[in-house]
């Protein structure tokens, strides 16, 4: 946004603010300057007019120009296309230095005399206006021939251009500026002429006739003005060029200004664009479109409010009678239908997305008070206007609340002084608290925090006194947390066992899922938009993405992949749940000199040893598998403490060869399953502990898991642990075999008797024959 120190003037009173307060003042309060340029014209430039302009004798495009200057007439050679009689024009004088270093001297060109220069614009150093001199007229003073042009504050201003966020749409305009100037600095607006009188001018009525239908957006308002010529002012000229905007005709250039001025959106539409042939009134028809934005229509679509303006309803003569349109349209209105619909936008999008001036009336008599100033326009008594009903939101706050937030005390009064010269209505409020109705143009205001932002912006984060700040730090030991620690605990056993972290995405293809026998999410469930043809469906199992890791792994070279994730699933109604997968594939270690180069591959058991180092303690029974992964004669159930916490298996073969890799184990179970609590300290035995072997004649088919199920359930209190120590078989034994267990022996009170360790094992010979019919080998 670009505005001038004298054109902020013209709505705030900066007589006592210089412009480097000026920039240091938006700084403070969030509108960051970009950059801040002056306009000064060189001392010996004054004001001049053409009296007499005659070509040059020896030389087609120049002319030979008496320019009185006052006191004084100068012959000066012009070569500007633009020059004529009549003429005001900035004049340098002989002694003059020009911006760019040029000295003017007395000098003849062509063998004819000049004694100083007719400047053009941007040989003053001001912006170009056009491609010849510079005309003056009376919008930047009262013209007085020789008088320095560098006494002219118009044109000898500061140019700031600051940067907005996108919420700050309030801004977007020379008024909006001066108005969080007219907070920073405790000012208020200058109040600006009364509206124009309607009486004894031509109503509307009789031109131009507005029908709405059905309910639409945004509000509207109609004016009519009849045009016999229109030029614009220098000093409108002058400004346009400052903040780099063009346009097709003067009418535009003054809808422009009035815009950049106000804030507000205007539009100008040839009358007869709205008539018909044969008609004599002209109709302007508004209607929502099946977008559902509001369109103007006349004998076409003229515009969609807020959107853009059609070609073909464009101004192509500024002669005749022009309908100008001011509108506003809320500005989430028009996004989130632009991000459905992803209509083409104008230029005047910028402003309307943002959030534009809603007070509609403002805009117009600012715009027809330039047209009126000129002289060279008629303008219809009277409005067309379709209003939107707007309820102001009501929001309350009390001085403790701010305080606590702010950190310090502010006076009642002077937040109350800083929301009204924001433009905040506060006439609601009470002692205990101040009710303030947000405006229309402060869109982005939608709670006490906000107001709160606000009150700091003005007050200034430099003017709040610095407190040391006090933490008190809660308790946040919760679930969430133990969830965390948890994790990283079975991370961390799985690194040092010597797994790698292999992540996914929560996807997989639900063809490879039907393949391995999963159940996929159901159907209706699945995604509507996945990102990949590979990735269709949410993943049910964390082995889908460890099989593919490790088959990319093998087909690499890798001889040895130990891989683990943790990570979520979900199943066929989509319920999320969190799972953890290891994976080995290939040799137990790498190449060395201990294994000679052949390093041993890995095997069911080896694979629980190392899952073992992971998740803990747990006991294998005997599962049938559900899938198409697993080998059907080595798979096994995990339990902890009782507890199924999920399936360690060997993958099968024919997957095996599919998939490329060496011999693979795999395990996947329940994370929210595993053991994760406190540890506490247990009382251990001085006493010394005793071992005795127990050989068991057992049928072969027979699961160790009901031996050890028979056995945990029969022990006494000094047999703290047993595991088996071998198995035999041989040809005398028929389909049975020897299975020899290891009892350990301990007492919490005293070392223990023969027939006490006695009496514990046949308490478990008992069970096993009763239970089992085995036997003593």
């Amino acid at each position: 946004m670009i505005v001038t120190r004298h054109w902020l003037n013209e709505w705030i009173d900066l007589s006592d603010i210089t412009t480097e307060h000026l920039a240091k003042t938006f700084n403070a309060i969030g509108l960051e300057v970009d950059r801040v340029e002056s306009y000064r014209i060189p001392e010996k430039v004054v004001v001049g007019r053409v009296a007499a302009c005659e070509k040059h004798p020896d030389a087609d495009k120049l002319n030979v120009c008496q320019v009185d200057l006052g006191g004084e007439t100068r012959q000066i050679v012009c070569g500007a296309p633009n020059v004529a009689a009549g003429q005001y024009v900035p004049v340098a004088v002989v002694g003059a230095v020009m911006p760019g270093g040029l000295e003017i001297k007395p000098v003849k060109l062509r063998g004819v005399d000049s004694a100083g220069m007719i400047c053009s614009a941007t040989e003053l150093g001001l912006p170009k206006v056009n491609d010849g001199i510079l005309v003056l007229d009376e919008s930047i003073g009262a013209l007085e021939l020789g008088k320095p042009l560098a006494d002219y504050p118009l044109i000898n201003d500061d140019l700031i251009e600051i940067e907005l966020t996108a919420n700050r749409g309030d801004c977007l305009s020379i008024r909006g500026v001066a108005r969080d100037l007219c907070a920073a600095l405790d000012k208020s607006l200058k109040p600006r002429a009364a509206g124009r009188e309607d009486e004894n001018r031509l109503g509307i009525g009789r031109l131009l006739k507005l029908d709405v239908e059905g309910d639409v957006t945004g509000s509207v308002r109609y004016h009519a003005v009849s045009v016999e010529f229109f030029d614009d002012s220098l000093l409108m000229t002058l400004r346009l060029a400052m903040i780099d905007e063009s346009r097709a005709n003067a009418v535009e250039g003054c809808l422009e200004y009035a815009m950049h001025t106000t804030g507000v959106i205007l539009r100008a539409y040839p009358v007869d664009f709205f008539r018909g042939n044969d008609e004599k009134l002209a109709e302007i028809v508004i209607k929502r479109e099946g977008h559902g934005l509001t369109a103007v229509y006349g004998q076409e679509c003229a515009s969609i409010i807020g959107i853009r303006q059609e070609d073909a309803s464009r101004l192509q003569d500024v002669r005749g009678v022009i309908v100008i349109e001011a509108s506003y349209i809320a500005p989430e209105v028009i996004s989130q239908k632009m991000a459905e619909t992803k209509l083409q936008s104008g230029p005047l999008y910028y402003r309307t997305s943002r959030g534009s001036e809603p007070e509609l009336s403002i805009g117009s008599d600012f715009l027809f008070s330039c047209i009126e100033a000129k002289g060279e326009g008629k303008i219809y008594g009277g409005t067309l206007e379709h209003a939107e009903v707007f309820e102001p939101k009501n929001i309350s706050i009390d001085m403790a609340y701010v305080s606590s937030i702010v950190g310090t005390e502010i006076d009642k009064s002077r937040v109350a002084n800083i929301l009204k010269n924001l433009g905040f209505d506060i006439s609601k409020s009470s002692e205990e608290q101040i009710v303030v109705s947000v405006p229309r143009f402060r869109h982005d205001i939608v709670n006490r925090q906000d107001l709160i932002e606000e009150i700091v912006r003005i007050v200034g984060i430099d003017n709040i006194p610095a407190k040391p700040f006090v933490l008190t730090e809660a308790d946040r030991i919760d679930d969430d947390y133990f969830t965390f620690r948890k994790k990283q605990t079975y991370r961390q056993r799985a690194a040092q066992s010597g797994f790698y972290e292999s992540v996914h995405f929560v996807f997989n293809e639900r063809e490879q899922l039907d393949a391995l026998g999963m159940a996929s999410v159901a159907k209706e469930l699945s995604l509507l938009n996945p990102i990949a043809g590979t990735l269709d469906t949410l993943r049910p199992t964390l082995l889908a993405g460890l099989l593919n890791a490790a088959s990319s792994n093998a087909k690499n070279g890798r001889k040895r992949i130990p891989l683990f994730e943790i990570g979520s699933v979900f199943d066929v109604q989509r319920r999320e749940s969190v799972k953890i997968a290891l994976l080995f594939a290939g040799t137990l270690n790498e190449d060395s000199l201990d294994n000679s180069g052949k390093p041993e591959s890995v095997s069911f058991e080896s694979f629980s040893k190392l899952a073992a180092d992971v998740l803990g303690d747990f006991t294998l029974k005997p599962v049938t598998p559900t899938h198409k992964m697993a080998h059907p004669y080595q798979a096994a159930a995990v339990y902890q403490k009782g507890l199924k916490i999920g399936e360690m298996f060997t993958l099968h073969p024919t997957l095996q060869a599919e998939m490329d890799l060496p011999r693979t184990v795999m395990f996947e179970g329940s994370f929210d399953a595993l053991a994760f609590e406190r540890v506490e300290a247990k009382p251990y035995s001085k006493y010394q502990a005793s071992h005795r072997d127990l050989s068991i004649l057992m049928p072969q088919a027979m699961a160790y898991a009901k031996v050890a199920d028979v056995i945990e359930g029969s022990r006494s209190g000094e047999i703290i642990r047993f595991y088996p120590v071998d198995r035999y078989t041989d040809e005398t034994l028929g389909d049975q075999m020897s299975l020899t267990l290891r009892f350990v022996l301990q007492s919490q009170e005293k070392t223990l008797e023969e027939e006490e360790i006695t009496a514990a094992m046949a308490g478990i010979l008992t069970a096993l024959q009763n239970d089992l019919g085995v036997a003593l080998r």
